[in-house]
């Protein structure tokens, strides 16, 4: 025990020495020095693998972050009475003022290569045809939308080891300086311990709520690289539409220059009137219109998926495909409603959320229980030599849950908002099942009308435009007749791959619906069972 005493005093006697030695730096801390300018360095960039991609929806291709990203001027510690604090002593403001931070202009810094940047402009030239599948998987792994959900999962899933840690143990000391100067007493000093314990229960709950928060993250990232795929289609789909109907006009304007110089030679001929020759001027002065608005278009479209891909918005893209057909008829309805209610993602988020509520729910009537606090010490107060053995000590402190008020108001509030997620969770069941339906409907109208074009309409525009020509060059059909049969022929030719388009775009809408692909056949495989509404417990 006169060991223990021994330690005990050389141990307060260091923590005093300690303690006024950190005095006195802090004291010698006030005058700041111009010099101290410290840079904050940029964390390190570690590379993705595409093990990370698969596991984890990890988005590769991370801007850099400059090096320069701040500049902060902190003070430092420069013991009284030495060199370079002359500008610090010549002004007592400068003295006392707190640490300066020096505002600096945040750009994107220069890299020597495309991946640095994060940015590559040479991202399809090796293509010759652009996909949509392609574009799909490029989008999801290059948008930085996609990489902030990622990076927010990331950060929610390292909560759970901060919920179930305990707190950190508290170490408490006491002195009576006097005491080690007397010569009546001896050194009176304390020297103690203690760690928090909660409830038996409060720590899994809080991990539990923790770990379905992190999840509900995770089904975040899903849903939106879903609608990162549909909004990437959408644009190709664009894309695809304006590119045919530049062609297309291309033709028409070739086929109006023919009828042109036709009537040009009917009229030289004295055969038709002077209109028709004016009329076709006219015909192709609206056909070079449309070019220029159709070249607008194309660089909107480009633009558009430039963005999604995180490039520059006038970067060159390859051509899409030179046709697109329909699909075949898609699977019955009630398939379609039993996938979306097995994959979408953010069902699955709404129901990791129910979990995290029932956990706070549960947290919430932990409370009603006391928390400990064990702790332990050496206390040299008043006690002589010939008391040792009565220095040492062990103890609980504990608090007293006596205003159950405010506890029974957080349980409620946790009830109702457990409530309030299970009503979201059905009005979402709801939402997925009308927008099921309604992307069914629309699909099946698309497909029917792409057949009607390609079937019946295009066939007879064409025959109606070679009689029509045939006649007005044989001097039986006026030139106003082939105008009006070649401005329905274009107009059909437009309407026809603008169905193909919107059958694309109304099939994209459906997969992001259903929460993936559509399948390949109406099949007999068995449709993995819907999301129930987890189950309501007693409250």
């Amino acid at each position: 025990m006169r060991n223990f005493d021994r330690y005990g005093r050389v141990a307060a006697e260091a923590f005093l020495c300690l303690a006024l030695l950190a005095g006195c730096r802090s004291a010698n801390t006030r005058a700041p020095s111009a010099t101290s300018a410290t840079r904050v360095p940029a964390p390190p960039q570690a590379p993705s693998t595409g093990s990370e991609r698969s596991n984890a929806g990890e988005l590769s291709g991370a801007t850099s972050i400059p090096q320069s990203a701040a500049r902060i001027v902190t003070p430092s510690c420069v013991p009284p009475g030495t060199s370079g604090t002359t500008s610090a002593t010549t002004d007592t403001r400068q003295s006392t003022a707190p640490p300066r931070i020096q505002p600096v202009v945040h750009r994107r810094a220069a890299a020597t290569s495309s991946a640095e940047a994060g940015i590559d402009p040479d991202l399809y030239f090796d293509q010759p045809v652009l996909s949509a599948d392609e574009l799909v998987g490029q989008v999801l792994l290059r948008n930085r939308t996609a990489q902030a959900m990622v990076a927010t999962w990331r950060a929610a899933s390292q909560r759970y080891p901060q919920a179930v840690s305990l707190e950190d143990p508290m170490f408490n000391s006491m002195f009576a300086p006097a005491s080690f100067a007397s010569n009546q007493v001896q050194p009176a000093y304390i020297l103690g311990a203690s760690q928090k314990i909660p409830w038996r229960g409060k720590r899994p709950l809080r991990g539990e709520q923790a770990q379905a928060e992190a999840a509900g993250a995770l089904q975040d990232v899903e849903d939106v690289k879903l609608q990162l795929a549909e909004a990437a289609r959408l644009a190709f789909y664009d894309y695809y539409l304006v590119r045919r109907q530049l062609a297309l006009n291309a033709e028409n304007m070739a086929r109006l220059v023919e009828f042109r110089d036709t009537a040009r030679q009917r009229y030289e001929a004295n055969l038709a009137p002077e209109n028709d020759l004016l009329q076709a001027e006219l015909e192709l002065a609206d056909a070079q219109r449309k070019q220029f608005e159709l070249e607008r278009m194309d660089g909107t479209s480009k633009a558009r998926i430039n963005t999604l891909l995180h490039r520059d918005p006038g970067a060159a893209l390859p051509p899409p495909p030179a046709a697109l057909h329909a699909g075949d008829e898609p699977p019955p309805v009630e398939e379609l409603r039993a996938l979306a209610m097995a994959r979408r993602p953010d069902l699955a988020a709404l129901a990791a959320r129910i979990r995290a509520e029932r956990a706070a729910l549960a947290l919430a009537y932990k409370d009603f229980y006391p928390d400990l606090e064990l702790f332990a010490r050496y206390d040299s107060f008043w006690q002589p030599d010939s008391q040792r053995d009565l220095r040492s000590q062990v103890g609980m402190n504990m608090n007293v849950p006596l205003y159950r008020d405010r506890r029974r108001a957080a349980a409620r509030e946790a009830m109702f908002n457990l409530s309030r997620r299970r009503a979201e969770y059905e009005q979402r069941v709801d939402d997925v099942n009308q927008e099921v339906q309604a992307a069914y409907e629309q699909l099946r109208e698309s497909r029917r009308a792409v057949e009607l074009y390609s079937s019946l309409s295009l066939p007879r525009a064409e025959q109606n435009v070679g009689a029509a020509r045939a006649g007005y060059e044989a001097g039986q059909e006026d030139f106003l007749r082939l105008v009006f049969a070649q401005r329905q022929f274009i107009s059909l030719r437009d309407k026809y791959q603008e169905a193909i388009a919107n059958y694309h775009r109304r099939r994209a809408e459906l997969e992001r619906v259903i929460g993936g692909p559509l399948p390949i056949e109406p099949s007999g495989e068995p449709i993995p069972p819907g999301r129930r509404l987890p189950h309501r417990r007693a409250n």
